[in-house]
Order: structure tokens, then C-alpha cells, then sequence
């Protein structure tokens, strides 16, 4: 009888299974494309809204497609407004090789919003590997709770906020850094550690400093392996931990002057000292002082609060979080008020690590108090998530009327349609988008660059100028030396240069060497 009922009991088990696994397969590819649905959809509702802006989007239109015709990645946006010489390469300002990749897609599809695809395309990529962290995380509880803080997981992740940001603001190399976060902190868990050092290998290819995220991952999977007895964690932790430090300090001082770069263009850090040196005594001599910069202002407390508070503070339960720490030391100790913002694109750097720690702490807290609805952790997190997700415009998506233009962007995407092809043109910094394929396109700045044509609105201050009348005053100078006026609608205004021979007061062209480099913009 006994063997009668293992063998039925068996026989449930062979049918179940492939069910498990369909419903599984079904639920991770929803979640997938709800993330990707998410992000594809703040990025196009901002491309529609003419509020996507050549800064930056354009900047890596231009770089990618310089890349696709085999080329080294220059941005004429990027090159003008810093007075960077001509031909130079976007490797010399920051070490993003791994852009590269996308150069395929554009023997596709040759236009700005594929990047915007091809972005929300790699944070869904991150979904599944979530979902694998929680399963790590969760091995020792029942199936049906495991299932629930991973699809938790998956949700608080793929529609959070910081993720929704980057998508609204473009397309930036943050698209590689989080899938590639997930997969080593995953790897990890997994005890694959050469996997864990290729993925550390191409965090160092997307952008300078995240070889210190690296390092510090070393550190922790170090400290782990140490107390579990596993020397293979321990050899792949410190081999992190020394060589991560390395990248970055090659890429910084050695590969991007390579590539024509000016060491320290972006020390932001005068607080601290003229030079990293400098820093480093200050931190020696005045730790107090010098620990006091990264909360001296009530907007990086915010930043924080932001950061920290969605999560119901769990990602500080883990050890995982102390791989945060570089690159958040590096926006709190910045002197640029953009560092400390939230509606940039930084803070999804930093969302894989504080997802992954969150979910470590729930399955910590589930192993202490089991039999207490376990998963109310990862449900609080994930509400609270969604809830600042929803305040930083995921409901908007939804909305027919958030996807309406106003009369003064409507006005600037038909402005630049009336571009000819192949045409200089200086273009405000929403417009510039739309014209990086067929023109040669540079932003409107506080130099005129005698383009050929000129786009512009005076409705309203757009970056990077100061004023909307700095704009106005603008139009007035270029219809004084030689431009007329061939378009104009709601405050927006396209000119053509009809008399090229007479010179713009104050005209610039980069490539004259006695013009020195400009500060860096206290915004990307």
C-alpha cells in the first residue's frame, strides 16, 4: 500500500513540476515586460514632450553612431559646449568603451530612441536576475514564499523610482551598470566567482569609478567567504578588492588622458582639497571635518531619505550595501548641486546594490521570525517603493494628456523638422535630439557658433543658458550680424544665415588653441 501511494505521490510530483515550471517562466517574462514596458514608456512620453534634451541623449546618439561607422566616438554637442578640440573623443571624458555595443543597432534603426529601447531593454534584463537573488536568498523557505518575495522583488526593482528617472532623462552608460551590478552580486550568491570577476571586468568598461564598486564587493564576498570557511570566495574578494582600485585609477590617470583628456576636468571636490592627495590628508588630519561635507546640506539629506526610505531602510541590514558606498561618497563629498539631485540619472547606479541588500535583510528577517507572515518585509518595501515610484511621475505614464506636447515644444519638434539635411545648426537643447541624424547639430550655448541655422525658443529658460532673456537677447544679436528670421511659432524661432560674411560678436569655433578649456557646468 505504502508503495502504491510513493508511487502516485511520484507521479504528482512528474506532472506538477513542468506546471511549476510554466507558471515560473510566465511570471518572470510578465515582470520582465512590465519593467521594460516602464522604462521604454518614461522615455518615449519625454521624447513626445520635446523634454528629452541634447544633453545627454544626444550626446550618445552622436557617440554610438560614430561607433556603428567604425569610429572613434565623437559628439560635436559634447565637444562645443566644453571647447574640447576637434575630434575628440568621448573616451577622453569618460571611459565608456562598452558603448560599442550598440553600435549593431543602429545598422537597424539609425535614431536617438533606439537607445531609448535599448536602455529599457537592459534594466528588464535585470528582472530575472532579481528574481534569481530572492531565490538565493529564500532557499530555506517554502516554495510559496520564496515565489512571493521574488516576484516582490522583481516588482520594487523593475518599476522603482531611480530606474524611472534615468529612463525620463535619456539614455546614459547606467544602462550597462545595473543588469551587470545584478549579475555579479548574483554570481556571487551562486559561488560562480570567475563569473563575478567578468562581470567586474565589464562594470570597469562601462564608466572610470565603477572598479570601486567593484572593490568594494571584493571586500564584502571577501569578509563572507572568511566566515564561511570558502577560500575561493576569499582569493576572488581580495583579488577584487586590490584590482578594482587599479581599473579606476588606470582608466583616470592613464587611458582617458590617452584619449586627450584633461586630469582632474571633474575633481568636484574643492571642499576637500584641490587634488585627491589633498583629500586624502584632509581626511587624515580632520576625519571629522572632512566626514561633515557629505551631510552640510539638507538636499543631500534628502537624496538619502530618497535612497534609503523606499526600501524601509533594509538594504542597511546587509553587508551588500557597503558596495553603495564609493559612488554615493562621491555625489554626498561633490561640490555640483547636481550630485545631490534625484531627478538625474545617478541614483540607478546605485539601485541594483540597495535591491539586492533589501532582499538579503527580508530573507534574514524571515529566518528570525518565521511563522510571522515572513514576506511582510518584502511586501513593505515594495509598497513603499511603488508609492515613491507613483510620486516621481509612474502614473503619468498612463495618462493620454502627460503625453501632449505644450505649444512651445510642439513648436520647437516642427522647428526642426524644417532643418535641411545636412545643415550646421545651433539648436536649443530639446530640439537637438531630433536633428543629430541628419544635421550636425551642436546645443545653443553662451558662444555663438555661426551655424547655419539657428533654433531657438525665448518662452522659456532652457539649459544651459541662465535666463529666458539671455535667449531673447540671443535672437536679437544673430538678427543684428547676418541671420533672418525663416519660421517662427509659439516663442520658438528658426534663423538662416543669409549673410555668412559677417562675423557674430563673441563667435567661437573650437580648434583655436589660444580659447582655454572651459570649467565643467555644475550639471552633467
Amino acid at each position: 500500500m505504502a508503495q502504491v501511494v510513493a508511487t502516485q505521490s511520484a507521479r504528482e510530483s512528474a506532472v506538477a513540476a513542468p506546471v511549476a515550471r510554466r507558471r515560473e517562466r510566465i511570471r518572470v517574462t510578465a515582470l520582465t515586460a512590465l519593467c521594460f514596458a516602464a522604462a521604454l514608456a518614461a522615455g518615449l512620453q519625454q521624447w513626445a514632450t520635446v523634454r528629452i534634451g541634447g544633453f545627454d541623449l544626444g550626446i550618445f546618439d552622436q557617440a554610438v553612431r560614430e561607433y556603428a561607422h567604425f569610429h572613434l566616438p565623437r559628439s560635436p554637442i559634447k565637444n562645443y559646449h566644453h571647447e574640447f578640440p576637434p575630434g575628440f573623443s568621448l573616451l577622453g571624458d569618460h571611459f565608456s568603451p562598452i558603448l560599442a555595443l550598440l553600435a549593431p543597432l543602429y545598422w537597424v534603426w539609425d535614431d536617438p530612441r533606439m537607445l531609448i529601447g535599448a536602455q529599457a531593454a537592459l534594466f528588464a534584463a535585470g528582472v530575472p536576475v532579481v528574481r534569481r537573488i530572492a531565490r538565493h536568498c529564500f532557499a530555506q523557505a517554502p516554495a510559496r514564499t520564496a515565489r512571493r518575495a521574488a516576484d516582490l522583488g522583481c516588482l520594487a526593482y523593475g518599476l522603482g523610482w531611480p530606474l524611472l528617472r534615468a529612463s525620463g532623462v535619456g539614455f546614459h552608460e547606467v544602462a550597462f551598470a545595473v543588469p551587470l551590478t545584478l549579475l555579479m552580486l548574483e554570481r556571487g550568491l551562486a559561488r560562480r566567482y570567475g563569473a563575478v570577476l567578468l562581470c567586474a571586468v565589464l562594470l570597469a568598461c562601462v564608466k572610470e569609478d565603477l572598479g570601486l564598486l567593484a572593490a568594494a564587493y571584493g571586500a564584502v564576498l571577501a569578509g563572507r567567504g572568511r566566515r564561511a570557511g570558502d577560500r575561493p570566495a576569499v582569493r576572488t574578494g581580495l583579488t577584487l578588492f586590490v584590482l578594482g582600485p587599479v581599473a579606476a585609477l588606470l582608466a583616470i590617470r592613464v587611458l582617458i588622458p590617452a584619449m586627450g583628456g584633461v586630469p582632474g576636468y571633474y575633481w568636484n571636490y574643492s571642499a576637500l582639497g584641490p587634488d585627491m592627495g589633498s583629500a586624502a590628508v584632509r581626511f587624515l588630519t580632520d576625519p571629522v571635518t572632512a566626514s561633515g561635507v557629505a551631510v552640510d546640506r539638507p538636499e543631500k539629506i534628502v537624496l538619502l531619505l530618497w535612497l534609503f526610505g523606499p526600501l524601509l531602510l533594509l538594504p542597511l541590514g546587509s553587508a551588500t550595501s557597503w558596495c553603495a558606498v564609493p559612488l554615493l561618497a562621491e555625489r554626498l563629498f561633490s561640490d555640483n548641486p547636481s550630485h545631490w539631485a534625484t531627478t538625474h540619472h545617478y541614483d540607478a547606479f546605485l539601485w541594483p546594490v540597495l535591491v539586492v541588500a533589501a532582499v538579503e535583510t527580508a530573507a534574514r528577517l524571515h529566518h528570525r521570525h518565521a511563522g510571522r507572515r515572513p514576506w511582510r518585509w518584502t511586501l513593505g518595501a515594495a509598497a513603499c517603493s511603488l508609492l515613491a515610484s507613483l510620486a516621481c511621475g509612474l502614473g503619468q505614464l498612463l495618462l493620454p494628456s502627460a503625453w501632449t506636447p505644450r505649444p512651445a515644444e510642439r513648436a520647437l519638434a516642427e522647428g526642426a523638422r524644417l532643418v535641411p539635411a545636412g545643415a550646421t545648426v545651433e539648436a536649443d537643447n530639446n530640439a537637438a535630439p531630433r536633428l543629430t541624424g541628419r544635421t550636425r547639430v551642436v546645443i545653443a550655448d553662451a558662444t555663438p557658433r555661426e551655424a547655419e541655422y539657428v533654433l531657438l525658443q525665448s518662452a522659456q529658460k532652457v539649459f544651459p543658458f541662465t535666463t529666458a532673456d539671455d535667449q531673447r537677447d540671443r535672437i536679437l544679436l544673430l538678427l543684428d550680424n547676418g541671420y533672418t528670421v525663416v519660421w517662427a511659432k509659439d516663442g520658438a524661432v528658426l534663423l538662416h544665415r543669409t549673410d555668412p560674411g559677417r562675423p557674430v560678436p563673441g563667435a567661437h569655433v573650437p580648434g583655436d588653441d589660444s580659447v582655454p578649456v572651459k570649467e565643467p557646468e555644475v550639471r552633467p
